[in-house]
């Protein structure tokens, strides 16, 4: 191949930078099954806020919602989401799909590369036959699979696609070579080629289960220190002067990763007949945190009181409201009988509506007062906010609830009282 031909399939967090990034190498062509989503991209706006709209509109990236574009592509890269449902089973629904579309553009020689997170075994297991389905072609043969797990840190400017290692695994040698060729452009040569497919697969499940037991481990001696009086946050000042202590907070787990990825790893395990309980122990920890924090709020306010909720996002400065865990807190405090007022600057408002059934207030002027105001997310925004603003929010004798630790140099107004975890 003298000039590869690349598809990008899926143009979220993951694969709008990426094909950005692989355009300046490459022709490349992106598709998204959402046609507004093609429709702002078409206008050089990206509200993931991802790629700045000057690199955007600079960039030689065509995109479409037209399966039939993708035609002619000699690497096919799947960048679409992998959720669980209701019951935290792995959602394969996307990636499924994925390969119907991929499938019916396949041409003899290509390769397919899935970036989505999965647990061992679905790119070969899943995805191939998927793929021959849909292709008419043979796996292995006619056509060939590659994996290059995704390391996208929504809202991080540093780790960026083209300032990472790049792990890559190819079912031939001849496939890793394309790999290495189409990510080490954008990389500068920094990948890391993974003994098979099912090790890199395993290799990025386990990046994200291990973040999250660490934080479920923060999270439940948290539990227990509020018991005993002490704050957290207080505890890891003293424990971080240790040279080898690793600085976890603790908090709300959700978004599209973290939350997500330990139940992809316990499925598989259940599967091969091993019974997980470090992995699903932490996930229950950390599933229980909204809950545990209404709960705090709870008993330290009237009853049906007012209650003001900063951020509904996931995580701070970002728009993407995926998987996130402060709805637990707003749902429990609401059981309770409270009135809850939910704002984020930057969440949006239609899908918070749309999702979790709660309207987001427009503006903090003007709102009231309240008897409680929880810092959910530290957006810049939040962490901005003064003695004065607090003020203008709080009733005389008003709850300030830091989940995020963001205000604890802050001079509340007189009266007013502090609770951190």
């Amino acid at each position: 191949m003298s000039t590869l031909r690349l598809g990008v399939i899926g143009l979220g967090y993951v694969g709008l930078p990426l094909a950005v990034a692989l355009a300046k190498h490459f022709p490349v062509f992106g598709y998204d099954i959402s046609a507004r989503r093609i429709a702002e991209l078409r206008k050089g706006s990206d509200r993931t806020d991802e790629v700045a709209p000057d690199a955007l509109r600079a960039s030689s990236l065509r995109v479409s919602g037209e399966a039939r574009d993708l035609a002619g592509s000699d690497v096919f890269i799947v960048t679409v989401p992998t959720p669980v449902d209701d019951e935290h089973r792995p959602d394969l629904t996307a990636v499924l799909a994925s390969c119907e579309t991929v499938g019916k553009q396949l041409a003899k020689g290509a390769v397919v590369v899935f970036e989505s997170t999965v647990y061992p075994g679905v790119t070969e297991a899943i995805c191939g036959p998927a793929l021959e389905a849909a292709s008419g072609l043979a796996c292995g043969r006619d056509f060939f699979l590659g994996y290059s797990p995704e390391r996208i840190n929504p809202g991080d400017r540093e780790h960026t696609v083209e300032r990472i290692t790049k792990v890559i695994a190819g079912q031939t040698p001849q496939v890793v070579e394309i790999l290495r060729r189409v990510y080490g452009a954008i990389t500068g040569d920094n990948v890391f080629v993974a003994k098979n497919i099912k090790t890199a697969e395993a290799a990025k499940v386990i990046e994200n289960a291990q973040r999250d037991i660490n934080i479920a481990f923060i999270n439940e001696v948290t539990m227990i220190f509020q018991k005993l009086g002490i704050s957290a946050h207080d505890v890891l000042d003293a424990a971080a002067t240790k040279w080898n202590f690793l600085r976890f907070t603790p908090g709300l787990v959700g978004g599209h990763c973290i939350g997500v990825d330990p139940f992809y790893l316990a499925h598989r395990a259940l599967e091969v007949g091993h019974k997980p309980e470090i992995i699903l122990a932490g996930r229950r920890i950390n599933d229980s945190m909204g809950a545990f924090i209404a709960e705090r709020v709870d008993s330290q306010v009237p009853r049906r009181s007012r209650i003001l909720v900063l951020g509904l996002t996931f995580k701070e400065n970002i728009p993407d409201l995926r998987n996130s865990k402060v709805v637990d807190i707003v749902n429990a405090l609401r059981g309770c009988g409270h009135e809850v007022v939910v704002h984020d600057p930057l969440g949006d408002a239609e899908e918070a509506l749309q999702h979790y059934g709660i309207a987001l207030a427009p503006t903090l002027e003007g709102i009231g007062k309240f008897h409680a105001v929880i810092g959910a997310v530290a957006h810049a925004t939040y962490r901005a906010l003064d003695t004065r603003a607090f003020a203008a929010l709080l009733e005389r004798d008003g709850l300030v609830a830091d989940i995020k630790g963001m205000w604890r140099d802050l001079r509340l107004p007189e009266g007013a009282r502090r609770w951190e975890l």
